[in-house]
């Protein structure tokens, strides 16, 4: 069983950690966010780093525990560093532009989809077949990626749609009919 939950959050140089109650503050050069904290854990700031603590051993708890401090981490190394995601568009035709903050996709259908970029989240098209996502929250980062790409998933048999960068699709072979 592993205590990830009990480990010390390190903060950085740069950042800087606000504890009142319940709630988190995490600010950096990139930008702040805030964690509300269940009742049945706790956070203080001891000699430079976050502690989280919990009231009672239940199962639930530790995990919980675990969950929040992972979460306050990548909160942590987000404000700092910032996350990104990068997807391809793969396809005769699949193309990719900004319009504002919107996201403009051009995939093979008979109109174009457009997508608005959720607050906090930047999103930038290098090339017409690339699509970048960048953001401070690692969740919000990764979900609006798997939106993205949900819109057009990979299909199995020419391997054509909207994939994570380095993403492997393992090609099917087609389907055949006999001769009869």
């Amino acid at each position: 069983m592993t205590r990830i939950g009990e480990e010390p959050i390190k903060i950085e140089e740069g950042i800087t950690v606000n504890i009142s109650g319940k709630e988190i503050e995490i600010s950096g050069p990139k930008g702040e966010l805030k964690i509300t904290l269940p009742e049945v854990l706790s956070a203080e700031e001891k000699d430079g780093n976050i502690v989280l603590s919990r009231s009672n051993e239940e199962k639930q708890t530790r995990s919980l525990q675990g969950t929040l401090r992972m979460e306050i981490y990548n909160a942590v190394k987000g404000v700092k560093d910032g996350y990104e995601k990068k997807l391809e568009l793969v396809g005769v035709g699949y193309r990719a532009k900004m319009e504002g903050t919107t996201l403009v996709l051009s995939l093979g259908w008979n109109h174009p989809v457009k997508v608005e970029a959720p607050e906090g989240i930047e999103i930038e098209v290098p090339e017409e077949t690339a699509v970048t996502i960048k953001g401070i929250d690692k969740q919000l980062v990764g979900e609006t990626a798997a939106k993205i790409r949900g819109i057009r998933k990979p299909e199995p048999y020419k391997g054509k749609g909207i994939r994570y960068e380095g993403e492997y699709i393992k090609i099917k072979t087609p389907k055949v009919v006999a001769a009869a």
